[in-house]
């Protein structure tokens, strides 16, 4: 197949090139498909002068900027896969993932100039470039400046990786999920249900080397031709000024369910003008039913995507009229994903029956790198065991319940972890909470709630246990209540349960 998979842009060039392809927040800087398509073209030229061929991975380490998604291009013009690193991890697991991934080259933002002289070695075989994401002077825009412009792609197949993306990591054990040409075109066409068109402005706060950042919407909107706004990082204030720029105009982003419940304290939060929005999006966990309502409230329906990197990016979603009716669900499949729900003893779940949620089709990974036991243990006949419980509606609307392992058993009844931190969220003095379960002699397994309150508020456990007997069975009631600053998250906005029970699952006598 000849490169109409990865190069978008050259057909967006030849058919609107004076359209304005990306825009860098920061550096104000902003580029005509024309203007792109060279600019791939150049960073293409300097792949190739580095040794850089079909198969390679090419790294990059960066906040957030518009170069980001030139150098992804330009990785797929010559046939080598795109790495993503996560700029908040350490040295040492940094160096863990590009041990693994082995790539040929690396661009690195000078804002990680530490990190990075902690990684390099003589002996490395890496090509090591320094970026700062603003179009300033350093050796990865000298190189541009002195290339010439690789005009052709490769040709790409479908089943050819494009992209390298290591897991979250919220088990403490990152994998490398293998992404494709095919999966990568499968998640574009699934952009129909999010209303992806040649009209779209994305906005990517979150970073990019996550899925639901590049993914929603940045590639889908160079797809469909039309604007990728990137900012370096998320900041309240930039988001909003963002939001309310109507020059600007932008129409689709996404973000987490963390910074949705920080923008809700916001004074800007009920000032802003929303009009413009066509389509705000929320996941990577479950957005509490409140949080939805209250933005409703001010005119800014949510609607909750379901999906993994694993899925390469979404696999269910809700539609705009289900807001805020059906507040709690995750919507319905999209285009080119199958699921079912499987009890544990591989049996069909029942309709409302929790399982583990299995997906299949075309954007489902079909490997780990280099982790064939892996790849084993999540792949059953082509069905992607997620590893979360999710119910499915008689109307074919899914309920993602909680983590498969986050679940615990409280005197024989299973207790979803996530059930219990919406009623929690209910509260207004709660500014972010997460359940685990934790030893009880009793009982086996009790909950325990770790609470970060607003500022202000005042530690009332009595409250909340009286809250919790009105709306929860008795069973699924916290044992204990834990208040914290704020609760340890990855990347990505994902509380790490796993830190949590280390510090806070011990057995209470």
């Amino acid at each position: 197949m000849n490169g109409f998979i990865t190069d978008w842009v050259r057909h967006h060039a030849r058919t609107t090139p004076s359209r304005r392809a990306v825009v860098d927040l920061s550096s104000r800087r902003q580029r005509s498909y024309r203007e792109l398509d060279d600019r791939v073209g150049r960073i293409a030229r300097v792949l190739l002068d580095l040794n850089v061929g079909p198969g390679d991975r090419v790294g990059v380490l960066s906040l957030n900027s518009t170069d980001v998604l030139e150098i992804v291009l330009a990785t797929w013009r010559v046939g080598a896969i795109y790495l993503a690193l996560n700029f908040r991890l350490t040295a040492k697991e940094l160096g863990f993932i590009i041990g693994d991934a082995e790539p040929v080259a690396m661009f690195a933002d000078t804002t990680f100039a530490d990190t990075v002289a902690g990684l390099r070695a003589d002996d490395d075989g890496i090509a090591w470039i320094a970026m700062d994401g603003s179009g300033g002077d350093t050796e990865f825009e000298r190189r541009i400046a002195g290339a010439a412009p690789v005009a052709d792609p490769v040709t790409a197949d479908p089943a050819d990786p494009c992209m390298l993306m290591y897991s979250s990591g919220t088990t403490g054990t990152p994998k490398g999920v293998v992404i494709t040409h095919g999966m990568i075109l499968a998640a574009l066409v699934n952009g129909i249900a999010f209303g992806v068109g040649p009209e779209i402005v994305s906005y990517a706060a979150l970073p990019l080397f996550h899925i639901a950042a590049i993914m929603g919407f940045s590639l889908p909107a160079l797809f469909a031709g039309g604007t990728a706004v990137i900012e370096r990082q998320f900041d309240p204030d930039r988001f909003f000024d963002a939001i309310g720029d109507r020059e600007l105009g932008i129409t689709h982003f996404f973000l987490v369910p963390a910074i949705w419940a920080g923008l809700r304290a916001h004074p800007r939060a009920t000032t802003t003008d929303y009009s413009g929005i066509q389509g705000a999006f929320g996941g990577a966990e479950s957005l509490p039913p409140a949080l939805i309502q209250w933005w409703f409230q001010r005119g800014v329906p949510i609607r909750e995507v379901y999906g993994m990197t694993e899925t390469t990016g979404g696999a269910t979603v809700i539609q705009a009229q289900d807001v805020p009716g059906m507040a709690g669900s995750a919507g319905k499949t999209l285009l080119l994903v199958e699921a079912r729900i499987v009890q544990p003893d591989g049996r069909p779940a029942a309709t409302g029956e929790p399982g583990e949620l299995w997906l299949r089709g075309p954007t489902v990974l079909g490997e780990y790198w280099r982790r064939p036991e892996a790849t084993a243990e999540a792949l059953v006949e082509g069905w992607l065991r997620t590893g979360d419980i999710a119910r499915r509606d008689a109307d074919g609307y899914f309920y993602i319940e909680d983590r498969l392992k986050d679940m615990y058993i409280s005197g024989g009844e299973n207790v979803y972890p996530a059930e219990v931190e919406a009623v929690l969220y209910q509260r207004p003095e709660i500014r972010e909470v997460a359940v685990i379960g934790i030893p009880d002699p009793r009982w086996g397994e009790a909950g325990c709630a770790i609470v970060a309150l607003n500022e202000g508020a005042r530690e009332d456990e009595a409250a909340l246990r009286a809250y919790c007997t009105e709306h929860l069975a008795k069973y699924k009631h916290p044992a204990r209540y834990v208040f914290v600053d704020e609760l340890p998250r990855n990347a990505t906005g994902k509380v790490l349960k796993f830190e949590l029970r280390r510090r806070f699952g011990k057995s209470q006598t």
